[in-house]
């Protein structure tokens, strides 16, 4: 009887819940159809407070945390959790939502729909979640993994005034979650800091692991943050240059090697397209050759040093001492992951068009194989294989490609944005998930962060082509109205 009570209340707590988000829907389709965007912004807010929160109730002491992966830390879920969760993700859906049917029901969609985008990320989530979902061999459906779907797919449809807005919240919650994991570290030094971390560059500091879930969780989403500062910087100088400053810091303290070299890469992407087609004009200026002389000796000097490191450098006795050392050898094993692959593969080969299932990494299958910290096969490619099987990795090749190529494509667009944010997802995805379907997170931010940037760039090209090919027809229709402006293409912007 009792059960029978409990099922009853929370079918009808979901049944008014439901209806409470549908009725929040429809007002706020009502409200953002006289605004120029609507509320998705409000997802990354929603995504970081669920972190820190998450990190603050756990009461952990990273003091006495056990790194070798030999056993499992538990974490017990905080109570507050248990409905914070919920109700966050209930707001995420509704804004999603709010964002979907403002589309469709608008009756001038001046955002064209990014087809293959849209089709790609859709082929993706049917391939590496409701295939081994359904077909796996040990098959298990939840509603978390319909999350991503929803809020993928508003990511797709979003405007160019949208991604602005999404941009500079992204942004500001980042930094805000940054200063936090900062101010704690004279309060909570054991919540925040790895004291027994010992293998950085940095010997006798610390490892900043902030209100993350972990010091690369938290150095990922500090280069997020720059990279959204890059592209959307402070209109203030004092706080554009106190963000820049909060964000190297945490970079730095963070001590992932791998991010410090995806953020050099990704600076890179931003310079090389913003000032790649000036540098080669003035290196090939003819009237004044000495900038483009210059550079080329310059060039060359660095080639010949290269060279002669190579030739007198003894670099093979060099390198065969470092793999001899403890640190080569951890590299060479990539820090243990190769043991994780090598069971990714195995339960790949055991299942191989679907794979094992969603619940490969999970606590019953990871205390069966002695990795109990093995959360995930550090390494995307091996994670899908061996949880969505040939299918999974099939998908993922498509949206991965597609991905690739509009990020190139729309690269001069978005002024390097793309680029850069595909090759932090590529970096990442070598050691991590970041493309992971089931369920959302911090690592979901920078996925959501690159669909908006496809999509708003795929919508103004089309918008301005399309106004061209009016202004060819019609010349004299459009003299007095204002060119389409790239809110991307502005020095500063207001905060």
């Amino acid at each position: 009887m009792q059960e029978t009570i409990s099922l009853f209340i929370l079918i009808a707590g979901a049944i008014l819940a439901a209806l409470a988000a549908t009725t929040v829907m429809v007002g706020t389709v009502q409200l953002t159809s006289r605004r120029s965007h609507g509320y998705l912004h409000l997802i990354f807010y929603a995504m970081v407070v669920m972190v820190a929160l998450s990190t603050i109730l756990s009461g952990r002491d990273l003091s006495f945390v056990n790194l070798n992966m030999e056993e499992a830390a538990v974490t017990p879920r905080h109570p507050i959790m248990r409905w914070t969760q919920p109700l966050l993700s209930l707001l995420m859906l509704t804004v999603a939502g709010e964002r979907i049917l403002s589309y469709w029901f608008s009756r001038e969609k001046t955002a064209r729909l990014p087809l293959t985008l849209l089709l790609s990320y859709i082929i993706f989530w049917l391939g590496t979640v409701v295939a081994p979902a359904l077909l796996g061999a040990h098959p298990n459906i939840s509603h978390d993994y319909a999350y991503p779907l929803v809020i993928g797919t508003a990511a797709v449809l979003v405007t160019c005034d949208e991604r602005e807005v999404a941009f500079k919240a992204a942004r500001n919650v980042l930094f805000l979650f940054m200063v936090a994991s900062l101010m704690l570290i004279p309060i909570k030094s054991g919540m925040v800091l790895e004291t027994t971390y010992s293998q950085g560059l940095l010997p006798g500091i610390p490892r900043l692991a902030g209100l993350a879930a972990h010091a690369v969780s938290l150095a990922i989403l500090a280069q997020l943050g720059l990279i959204c500062l890059l592209t959307l910087p402070y209109q203030q100088k004092w706080l554009n240059r106190l963000a820049w400053g909060v964000g190297l810091t945490v970079l730095f303290l963070a001590q992932s090697k791998t991010t410090w070299i995806a953020f050099i890469l990704c600076w890179t992407c931003f310079i090389a397209v913003r000032q790649g087609p000036a540098f080669l004009r003035r290196v090939g200026d003819p009237v004044r050759p000495e900038f483009g002389i210059v550079s080329i000796l310059m060039m060359m000097l660095a080639v010949l040093a290269v060279g002669l490191v190579l030739m007198l450098g003894d670099l093979g006795t060099r390198i065969n001492v470092f793999f001899n050392s403890a640190e080569g050898a951890q590299l060479a094993s990539l820090t243990g992951r190769d043991k994780i692959w090598a069971v990714a593969y195995d339960e790949w080969q055991r299942n191989p068009i679907f794979g094992y299932g969603p619940l490969i990494w999970e606590t019953d299958f990871r205390i069966s194989i002695g990795m109990p910290n093995a959360t995930h096969a550090h390494n995307q490619f091996m994670d899908t294989l061996s949880r969505s099987g040939i299918v999974g990795v099939t998908a993922l090749l498509i949206y991965a490609l597609v991905l690739m190529v509009l990020s190139v494509r729309y690269a001069r667009e978005s002024k390097g944005l793309t680029l850069a944010l595909f090759i932090l997802l590529a970096m990442r995805s070598v050691s991590e998930v970041p493309l992971s379907l089931f369920g959302y997170g911090p690592e979901f931010i920078a996925h959501l962060l690159l669909l908006m940037a496809l999509a708003a760039s795929a919508s103004d090209v089309r918008i301005r082509t399309s106004l061209a090919l009016h202004i060819s027809k019609y010349p004299g229709a459009f003299l007095k109205q204002r060119p389409v402006r790239n809110p991307l293409s502005g020095a500063r912007t207001r905060a």
